[in-house]
């Protein structure tokens, strides 16, 4: 399987999920089976039912997090030297059309979170970014048509 990049934060972020899921979702699923089977008939009982189905979402997800981390490529953004280059793990100040400032970091996929200013590699606009400097245009395409976004600075932090 190809690798994935991921930030160091992102990484981190996933290990702490992974550990909460073992070490506390998994045992509360666990004394909840053992809770509704000790109600009797299973055949009828809609909690037992939905201990084991929250149960098989937990182990999916723990494969999930264990398959993205083996196959993680981590990054870390402090440690590139791209020259002033946009590259993934960058830290981009953009300028629209309309003079409208906007701070994006490009990070992997499952790190993307717009609210926090963090986009996925994969995004139209990190697509459009990736290789340019700072005082560069970037053109995106996006839902509305094409935008333009002058790269302000490059930042690796």
């Amino acid at each position: 399987m190809k690798k994935v990049p991921i930030t160091l934060a992102g990484v981190e972020k996933l290990r702490q999920e992974l550990q909460n899921l073992k070490a506390v979702e998994r045992p509360n699923v666990v004394a909840a089976i053992a809770e509704a089977r000790s109600h009797g008939d299973l055949s009828e009982n809609a909690e037992y039912d939905a201990a084991k189905e929250k149960q098989a979402f937990i182990e999916g997800r723990i494969k999930e997090i264990e398959g993205k981390l083996s196959n993680a490529q981590i990054i870390d953004p402090k440690t590139i030297n791209a020259d002033g280059r946009c590259v993934f793990g960058a830290t981009v100040e953009l300028e629209d059309e309309n003079g409208n400032s906007v701070i994006y970091q490009i990070v992997g996929e499952d790190e993307a979170d717009i609210k926090n200013g963090k986009i996925s590699v994969t995004s139209p606009v990190a697509r459009a970014l990736i290789g340019k400097y700072s005082g560069d245009t970037a053109q995106v395409q996006a839902p509305g048509g094409m935008r333009e976004y002058e790269i302000v600075e490059i930042k690796y932090i």
